[in-house]
């Protein structure tokens, strides 16, 4: 194997993103020259952050077919799906306490369900699919009278699997049912559009997108039905007291800008990554005993999971460190001993599911990387099914 390079390839970017230059660009004068506060109505400054903030708030609008109104600020995608799902049981708790998810959630979605099962309510996780996708025909048997709030993500972070929006959104509305999705990885990415998929309430963040960490949203819908959350932070009344709390405006900026980029330049990278994300694949399947996890085509352009038979995961992970940074599944999780939850649910041994590598491909990734990564994966996968036989 080569000497490795001064920083490994960067194949990560489901975990995170670099921020654009160009946001970077549009954040700077908002950190100095424009240093106001949005909710200072007596002078210039506070009238130029305000006026920064309502063009990014009608920025994500636009880029969800959403209103502005219904945009609220928060730190994160996590912040958002707290929100949602907080501020839903706590408001419709007269109507119902059952909710409904999948096992394969992120665990910003598992957690606060968890949460509220200790109040009270009671959460259905239902199993994917063997492809990772949701059964429709699952959901609809487990609603019921006092179901209040569906929450299914848009597009998986560990196996990029796209879950049928629209007919989830459908569902729901015909149940009178409030319809969640985590679209942290989905925004930008692929069309959204809240009111043709019929989606109440919509979590979004920065940093997936080549925007800032420490900014993200929720969608509310307004009209149709008009939705209402109780609040989990109280204070200053901002974000329609919906999120109380100084509105940070370069990150708000950057968030803006990064969304409204990449919604320009959707459908090529679309269109590139699906090549990368391809030719990555048919170089791994010279490789015996591999496997590719989730739906082959319904799934994010820059998203490969793949499993490994027959290779330790600490051992492939350490032996790929210096050549290629990735994950084996969320980043979140990575710190934690046992293997990914998205993983077993989809049916992998807990062997299997350690030796799982998710190439992230994003907007800076090249096709000489991909050939370099490729290399470094196959190299490393014959090294150590050669130690282990000879061990054996």
């Amino acid at each position: 194997m080569s000497l490795p390079p001064e920083r490994p390839i960067y194949l990560d970017y489901q975990a995170t993103t670099p921020v654009d230059p160009r946001v970077v660009e549009a954040m700077l004068p908002y950190f100095t020259d424009c240093p106001g506060n949005p909710a200072s109505n007596n002078h210039l400054y506070g009238w130029e952050a305000k006026a920064a903030v309502d063009l990014a708030r009608a920025a994500i609008a636009d880029a969800i077919g959403a209103e502005p109104k219904e945009i609220v600020f928060t730190s994160g995608a996590t912040e958002a799906n707290n929100l949602a799902i907080k501020g839903v049981a706590e408001t419709y708790l007269t109507k119902g306490r059952h909710l409904i998810t999948m096992q394969t959630e992120h665990n910003a979605i598992l957690e606060p369900c968890k949460y509220l099962e200790k109040l009270g309510f009671e959460v259905t996780y239902l199993p994917p699919q063997a492809d990772g996708l949701l059964d429709i025909e699952k959901l609809q048997a487990a609603l019921r009278p006092d179901t209040i709030l569906v929450s299914v993500m848009a597009a998986n972070n560990e196996i990029g699997v796209l879950q049928p929006l629209l007919q989830i959104g459908q569902l729901c509305r015909h149940h009178q049912v409030l319809f969640h999705t985590d679209a942290a990885q989905a925004i930008g990415k692929i069309p959204l559009d809240v009111k043709a998929m019929q989606i109440d309430l919509l979590s979004i963040t920065g940093h997936k997108l080549y925007g800032p960490k420490g900014i993200g949203a929720l969608y509310i819908r307004n009209r149709n039905p008009h939705v209402q959350i109780a609040p989990q932070l109280q204070g200053g009344g901002q974000e329609r007291n919906y999120r109380s709390g100084t509105l940070p405006t370069p990150q708000i900026v950057g968030l803006g800008k990064a969304i409204e980029l990449g919604v320009a330049e959707q459908a090529a990278a679309a269109k590139r990554l699906t090549q990368l994300r391809t030719d990555l694949w048919q170089k791994l399947q010279v490789l015996e005993g591999i496997h590719l996890n989730g739906h082959p085509q319904q799934r994010l352009p820059g998203c490969l999971s793949v499993s490994f038979a027959d290779v330790d995961g600490t051992a492939f992970l350490l032996g790929l460190q210096p050549y290629v940074a990735l994950s084996s599944g969320s980043a979140c999780a990575s710190s934690k001993p046992s293997p990914s939850h998205v993983l077993m649910a989809l049916g992998h041994s807990a062997k299997l599911a350690r030796s799982t590598l998710r190439f992230g491909l994003g907007r800076f990734t090249t096709p000489e990387e991909i050939e370099q990564a490729a290399h470094h994966v196959l190299v490393t996968v014959q090294r150590l099914r050669s130690q282990a036989s000879t061990q054996a």
